[in-house]
């Protein structure tokens, strides 16, 4: 019965940090698209205005 007890809370521990992980991972590529739509201030390739 314990061992049942103790595979049910890795298990449940488990699902806690997979949902946790994907939401940091969501969270990195949201901020980086918003960074790419952005662009920025200022000449990003100096070489190509010449």
């Amino acid at each position: 019965m314990l061992i049942y007890m103790l595979a049910t809370a890795m298990t449940v521990a488990m699902l806690i940090a997979t949902v946790f992980g994907l939401h940091q991972e969501a969270e990195r590529v949201r901020a980086k698209s918003n960074a790419k739509q952005f662009g920025g201030f200022g000449i990003r390739n100096p070489q190509r205005h010449f």
